[in-house]
């Protein structure tokens, strides 16, 4: 799974949900190495877990003569609490990482093999992401 090497700040504030204003990605919405990718259209936050899940079926599907390029990194620390602890009482420990994706944001890109093998890697990518997302070509 991905996550960071060393990181600044052990936890992270959570941050803003900001469900009623939607902003696009400003940058990663373009296909740049592949040619074809998996573009992300709402937002949400992608463990280390979803996205090495997705990356087993890419290449599953792929073969051995496709090539893949997660386009997305997991730096931002999410914590929980442990089960049937109380209220209060700080913050939980790190569990993990999660990358912040954006719609328009362009997740994973596969170069190397036909259009329906492509198709159907990608397809089988987005049921493992808790993301509505969509296929673009170059």
């Amino acid at each position: 799974m991905l996550f960071p090497k060393k990181v600044k700040f052990r936890k992270w504030q959570t941050g803003r949900s900001n469900k009623s204003k939607v902003h696009n990605a400003t940058r990663g919405g373009e296909v740049s190495f592949g040619s074809h990718g998996l573009k992300a259209l709402a937002t949400a936050r992608i463990k280390s877990n979803q996205i090495e899940a997705a990356r087993r079926v890419i290449s599953r599907t792929l073969g051995k003569t496709g090539k893949i390029w997660i386009r997305v990194f997991p730096d931002r620390p999410y914590t929980a609490k442990a089960a049937e602890v109380g209220m209060g009482k700080g913050k939980g420990d790190p569990q993990g990482y999660v990358v912040e994706v954006l719609p328009g944001r362009i997740m994973f890109e596969i170069d190397g093999v036909s259009e329906e093998v492509a198709k159907e890697a990608l397809r089988k990518a987005s049921a493992k992401l808790p993301i509505k997302s969509k296929m673009v070509t170059r």
